[in-house]
C-alpha cells in the first residue's frame, strides 16, 4: 500500500491517508476509506457529544426509573425495564461486570 491523498467532505481539504492508516483499517474490515480529515472528524464527534473517553452524553434520551435489583436503591435507565430481566444501578452493575 502506498500513502494517498484524500478530500475532506467537510471542508474540502487535502489530507493524508497514509500506508499504515490503510493497512489499520485493512486489519479492522474497514471497508470504506475516512472521508473527513483528522480536524473535522474531531469536530464531529465532539458535535455529537462525545467527551473523548469512550462514553457519550445525550441529554435527549429519554431515561427510566427502576429499583436496583442487588442493593435496592433507585436508579435511571436508558431503556424501559420490561420487568422480567434484573436491574441493576451504575455501581452494582459495574461490581457484576467485573467479577466474571
Amino acid at each position: 500500500m502506498e500513502d494517498k491523498y484524500l478530500v475532506c467532505k467537510d471542508c474540502g481539504e487535502e489530507f493524508l491517508f497514509s500506508a499504515s492508516e490503510q493497512e489499520f483499517y485493512a486489519e479492522k474490515g474497514f471497508e470504506n476509506e475516512p472521508g473527513r480529515c483528522r480536524n473535522c472528524r474531531r469536530a464531529r464527534k465532539q458535535a455529537r457529544g462525545n467527551s473523548g473517553d469512550g462514553q457519550r452524553f445525550r441529554d435527549d434520551r429519554p431515561m427510566f426509573k427502576a429499583i436496583c435489583a442487588e442493593c435496592g436503591e433507585e436508579t435511571t435507565v436508558p431503556f424501559e425495564p420490561s420487568g422480567d430481566r434484573p436491574i441493576y444501578c451504575r455501581e452494582c452493575f459495574r461490581k457484576r461486570r467485573n467479577s466474571y
